[in-house]
């Protein structure tokens, strides 16, 4: 048991090490950049979800605002390549830095994938999953100024259950209808947008000039 324990310990400890070490962003070109207006386009989806673009969309432009960077508005943006043909996301992808800077006039243009989003079940219970992937581009140098993955899911603030396999059962059957009801993976998408762009956590956008307390 003590061997156990002392195993544990150091397990503990070795997780905290490399937990704490992260190496942080090199953030040079991002502060030479000095981004004060942000173009989002409409993110890329590569999960089995048809809605999954437009949900993960809706829940971009709150956090980027809150970092202090002007949005362009999703419903104008979306509007406005609609006129010019341009309809789906992995087609604006492609569309020319110079081009969007003629329509559009940003300092930088955030690009957007949705490597997962969806309810995932298992042999009992299912999780709501959303993974997105971002790169934000200086309109004027070209050059990539910063990037993230964040991942969240609708299991982690789940306490467990303790009531063996009838509460699991019952567990999973409130999760389904729930999920069903009240759209799971989109509430999951808006913790998943804080983490890859909120500046309260780590390797993520700048304060922009617009924050009570800016980075540049």
């Amino acid at each position: 048991m003590v061997r156990i324990f002392k195993l544990f310990s150091l397990l503990s400890v070795s997780f905290l090490v490399i937990s704490c070490s992260a190496p942080e962003y090199d953030y040079t070109k991002y502060r030479a950049a000095k981004p004060k207006s942000i173009l989002v386009l409409p993110p890329v989806n590569n999960s089995v979800e048809v809605g999954a673009s437009e949900a993960v969309f809706s829940t971009i432009v709150r956090p980027i605002s809150e970092a202090g960077y002007y949005v362009f508005p999703p419903t104008l943006v979306t509007e406005t390549f609609k006129q010019n043909g341009f309809t789906q996301p992995d087609e604006i992808h492609k569309i020319s830095l110079d081009r969007l800077d003629r329509i559009y006039g940003p300092d930088a243009i955030l690009y957007i994938n949705i490597n997962q989003y969806g309810q995932k079940y298992f042999v009992i219970g299912s999780s709501a999953i959303v993974t997105l992937e971002a790169r934000l581009i200086d309109v004027d140098t070209k050059q990539e100024i910063w990037s993230g993955v964040a991942t969240a899911n609708s299991k982690e603030n789940s306490s467990g259950n303790q009531a063996g396999l009838v509460g699991l059962l019952l567990e999973a059957a409130i999760e389904q209808v729930a999920g069903e009801l009240l759209d799971a993976s989109y509430s999951t998408s808006k913790i998943a947008s804080d983490r890859l762009l909120s500046p309260k956590m780590p390797n993520t956008l700048l304060k922009g000039p617009r924050h009570s307390s800016p980075d540049y």
